[in-house]
């Protein structure tokens, strides 16, 4: 018996709606019928992220820390500039004529620097200025407002750990009302706690504040799947987890234009999930120890 020796099946954005359509007992005719199942297959995308289903989308960052600054975005924010050699780690730029201002976090390169969240927006090619007094009468142009859309695709931060001297030592994740109960939050020292802002952009603040400039947070985090945009695109979704992403849109659609589907799809969709979820998590070996106890006690 012969076998197709292909192992590259990989649906398109309109091959998910079609499938989707013929489940619902639909045919997919109109431009419009593209149109919502795509917006559907994006609400489905978010639901999945708050179920955490896509840990595939991990991604790990390396974030030099400045010292005597808590507060960092959840990602890299980078600028282009005229020139980054004057520009000081720790040092607020403002713009000349936005008003914008942001910490210089790192300086990857003559012509690029990291920074945090900007307050404000920059404009195109403005005269930046850093606030230190060191630095008075030295400017330089920034090229465009830096984008912070890699900073909102985050869901969330799965763990972290802080290297010093190429040894990484775990830090602890706390809650909203740990942070706040903190109570000198301007303390000095190896981070040994974090808490994740979950805000729109969301922000990491660690305790104790760094001491030094050269220690680097390490984190995993949690991003958003792409979009579904045009019909001809494919899914950022590995194989495993297609049957569960028809099933779901079938299901949302089933919402809009088939009522009288919406419980099997919505079931075949939960059945679909729950075999997804339970594959979707990490692996590792673990041993069963008797206690000892039990059998000296009989």
């Amino acid at each position: 018996m012969a076998v197709s020796g292909a192992k590259d099946f990989e649906p398109n954005v309109a091959d998910y709606v079609e499938e989707a359509f013929e489940r619902c007992g639909l045919e997919f005719r109109t431009g419009y019928d593209a149109v919502t199942a795509r917006r559907s297959m994006n609400f489905l995308f978010a639901d999945w992220a708050n179920r955490g289903l896509n840990r595939w989308t991990i991604e790990q960052v390396s974030q030099t820390m400045v010292s005597g600054l808590a507060q960092y975005p959840v990602g890299i924010v980078t600028a282009t500039v005229g020139a980054s050699t004057f520009l000081v780690v720790g040092n607020t730029i403002t713009g000349s004529t936005s008003g914008a201002t942001a910490v210089v976090l790192t300086k990857p390169s003559s012509t690029t620097v990291t920074l945090s969240l900007p307050s404000g927006n920059f404009t195109a090619g403005e005269t930046i200025t850093s606030t230190a007094s060191d630095e008075s009468g030295i400017s330089t142009t920034i090229a465009a407002d830096p984008s912070i859309s890699g900073v909102q695709a985050t869901v969330d931060i799965l763990s972290a750990v802080i290297r010093r001297d190429n040894a990484d030592i775990s830090v602890s994740r706390v809650s909203r009302d740990d942070y706040l109960s903190i109570p000198n939050k301007s303390t000095t020292g190896r981070p040994t706690q974090f808490y994740v802002d979950r805000l729109i952009s969301p922000i990491l603040k660690v305790w104790p504040t760094p001491e030094n400039s050269t220690d680097v947070i390490i984190y995993d985090r949690l991003v958003r799947i792409d979009d579904a945009g045009s019909s001809i695109n494919t899914v950022e979704v590995p194989f495993r987890f297609y049957p569960c992403l028809a099933a779901g849109l079938a299901y949302y659609i089933s919402l809009k234009r088939a009522p009288e589907r919406v419980q099997l799809l919505k079931s075949v969709y939960e059945e679909e999930f729950q075999r997804a979820a339970e594959e979707d998590r990490d692996r590792a070996s673990f041993s069963i120890v008797p206690s000892y106890s039990y059998l000296s006690a009989s």
